[in-house]
């Protein structure tokens, strides 16, 4: 029988490298980690690259996973399994943070809602299942954008509309956030859908490490946020913590 080809191998490795971290790699880097010569990493890279499974920073150079694999990624997955993997997290996260929890998935260029708990109180809400929320406003929908996971239209990002005068419309700014939310792997949307409404969400990973979804909590932004508008840290923690533990019952490894 032949054996495994080298090539593919390494190109595995590569993915395998860019899917486990939230920031991009550079050449040396990705090199260096696998123990291979810079020219057989850009070989190898130029050609992902080429097929849209990688794409390349035009400032940075570096690289990160293309949205052509992490479609291909998620599409394993049925949004069913994700909402019954969700449910006891996103119910325990209600709970401790005293806000609404939303899980939400790409569908045609906007975020589609498959769960949603209510916030633990007795104030009137609304099931939001089924709702589509819009992807540049908010957190559920940066995460989305940051990691691949969904994409805005080019012919659409000089229109990008403004709910409130908070929302992120020019295209460059808007990368700029994605950066950040790449970085520090979680988003926040602070009145930018919603005036006096605050969110916070964070990934959801599958097999390999790819975003398969997101997870997120929001409410006024006086009890999300402290005094300088900004995302209070215990928040923070807990809904890392809840996608942590989804992506974990979800087979990614890493988490």
């Amino acid at each position: 029988m032949a054996g495994p080809v080298q090539s593919i191998e390494r190109a595995a490795a590569i993915l395998r490298l860019l899917a486990g971290g939230p920031r991009r790699l550079g050449l040396g880097e990705v090199a260096a980690s696998l123990g291979l010569a810079k020219g057989t990493a850009h070989g190898i890279l130029r050609t992902l690259q080429h097929v849209d499974f990688v794409e390349q920073d035009a400032e940075t150079g570096k690289y990160q996973l293309g949205a052509a694999l992490l479609h291909l990624g998620t599409s394993y997955l049925d949004v069913n399994e994700l909402r019954s993997r969700s449910l006891n997290w996103a119910d325990a996260l209600a709970a401790r943070s005293g806000e609404a929890v939303r899980l939400g998935t790409p569908l045609e260029g906007q975020v589609l809602i498959v769960h949603h708990v209510f916030r633990p109180d007795d104030t009137f809400q609304t099931l939001d299942v089924g709702s589509l929320l819009p992807l540049h406003a908010s957190s559920l929908g940066k995460v989305l954008l940051a990691f691949g996971t969904a994409t805005v239209e080019p012919e659409r990002q000089p229109g990008l509309e403004a709910y409130t005068r908070h929302t992120l419309t020019d295209a460059e700014r808007l990368a700029r956030a994605l950066t950040e939310v790449r970085e520090v792997g979680w988003a926040a949307e602070i009145q930018e859908m919603s005036m006096g409404e605050a969110g916070i969400a964070a990934p959801i990973r599958g097999h390999g490490g790819l975003v398969v979804g997101a997870i997120g909590l929001s409410g006024p932004v006086e009890r999300v946020c402290d005094s300088q508008g900004k995302p209070l840290p215990r928040l923070i923690s807990l809904i890392r913590e809840a996608a942590r533990a989804i992506s974990r019952d979800l087979g990614a490894a890493r988490w």
